[in-house]
């Protein structure tokens, strides 16, 4: 399979994971925005919610120790949160690790050209899904 092909499909398959993690708890809602990054407007990989809290996520599996972000991308990820009113978050599963990490837009390091966040980072400053939805 080509890389790209490979890489979207890894990406669907991590996006439909976190589907069925919010699901399963009983008490989130969950659904992905197939086509995300192909839009013309701003919107994130997957929204979730439950009667108090809702979340526009940028979903990302990567074999990397660390991962990157066009500017462009997170921006697009905070005005969509703005004007839905959600909690913008960026979601990781780093292959090592087998694991979400989960974070605010503030945990990310920005670059001149990219924002980016290391595995060492995630460690540290990254939420596990238990302690996100909380």
């Amino acid at each position: 399979m080509h890389k790209n092909k490979w890489a979207k499909r890894k990406g669907t398959i991590g996006e439909r994971e976190l589907i069925d993690m919010f699901w399963e708890t009983g008490n989130w809602s969950a659904h992905r925005i197939a086509g995300s990054g192909s839009s013309q407007y701003p919107s994130p990989d997957v929204i979730a919610g439950n009667k108090i809290r809702k979340l526009a996520i940028e979903a990302k599996v990567t074999s990397d120790v660390r991962k990157s972000f066009p500017l462009a991308e997170i921006e697009g990820l905070k005005e969509f949160a703005f004007i839905f009113g959600a909690e913008p978050w960026i979601a990781i599963k780093f292959n090592v690790e087998k694991q979400w990490f989960f974070f605010s837009l503030e945990d990310l390091k920005e670059n001149p050209a990219t924002y980016s966040i290391t595995l060492k980072d995630a460690k540290i400053k990254g939420l596990l899904f238990e302690e996100l939805i909380r």
